[in-house]
């Protein structure tokens, strides 16, 4: 059976997330396996994936920043807002300039109220709202407040007489659909738009430099896993030594005296193993989450 710790994974396009947890698992030989964010099946790009104890970190994973790079299509637009669903309008965007999808998508950059696609995993009255548009419902879903931290322009392209071709690199907080990026550029713009490609560069300080494909996990299972728990805590939090009494305290869910971390931070035995994800509050330090067992 594989160690407990984090895989950076280069999700391949076609696959939904819960597709590669259920390959990782036969892979890593046990069950106790998650995911840190969803991709749709089209995207490609970096899943985190949580093995063994690893899975309780994930939470901190999915509240990371994430980078993409995608393509926006301006000239359609698609019921799913992405190239997986049918065209539902079509308006020559021939006569868009290259300024004024400048200024739409940096009207869309910063802290923004985002309306979520309503293909969406996101549950409406206790049901995923893709499902109830796929039931012929019309959903409406609230805006959330993302931010969107980058949205840069890479290219772009003209090959074709009615659409535009947008090349962007975006960097966004958790919970922000590029898709909707998209579609809002294209509404914005009065030509309508949608998402026809998208790579997922990063998530947190994770990138695709360190991500392995399916096939390269295959060939070294059930040893998938490429960050251990305490590589994995040492990369994402902040540190603290604990003492051996400390140890003792924490490992049965006590609290210790503050340090002054901002947290949440992780904090380690004397001999380096990862006790505990902990939190300074009410002049204590707290676990949120103990991972060492007592």
């Amino acid at each position: 059976m594989s160690a407990d710790g984090l895989i950076v994974v280069d999700k391949p396009g076609g696959m939904t997330s819960h597709d590669v947890v259920a390959r990782i698992r036969r892979l890593a030989k046990t069950r106790r396996v998650g995911h840190g964010g969803t991709l749709d099946p089209m995207a490609t790009g970096v899943l985190v994936i949580g093995v063994g104890r690893a899975t309780r970190l994930l939470t901190y994973v999915i509240g990371a920043a994430k980078s993409y790079a995608g393509t926006i299509r301006l000239g359609q637009t698609t019921v799913t807002d992405d190239a997986e669903g049918d065209v539902t309008a079509t308006i020559a965007a021939g006569h868009v300039t290259d300024a004024q999808i400048t200024a739409g998508l940096a009207a869309l950059t910063g802290e923004i109220d985002q309306v979520p696609s309503a293909v969406s995993a996101i549950k409406i009255n206790g049901q995923r709202a893709y499902k109830r548009v796929r039931d012929g419902e019309t959903v409406e879903i609230p805006s959330r407040r993302v931010t969107i931290s980058t949205l840069e322009i890479l290219a772009v392209r003209r090959d074709e007489p009615d659409v535009i071709d947008v090349d962007v690199d975006v960097t966004c907080s958790s919970g922000t659909y590029i898709r909707a990026i998209a579609r809002d550029l294209g509404a914005g713009l009065g030509v309508g738009g949608h998402l026809t490609a998208l790579r997922r560069t990063a998530v947190g300080g994770f990138t695709l430099a360190e991500a392995a494909t399916l096939a390269q996990l295959e060939e070294r299972a059930p040893e998938v896993v490429n960050l251990s728990l305490e590589q994995a805590a040492d990369r994402f939090f902040a540190r603290r030594e604990a003492t051996a009494q400390e140890t003792k305290t924490l490992s049965h869910g006590g609290p210790l005296d503050p340090v002054g971390i901002d947290g949440p931070y992780a904090v380690f035995a004397p001999d380096g193993r990862l006790l505990a994800i902990v939190s300074e509050r009410d002049g204590r330090a707290r676990a949120e989450i103990v991972l060492a067992p007592a």
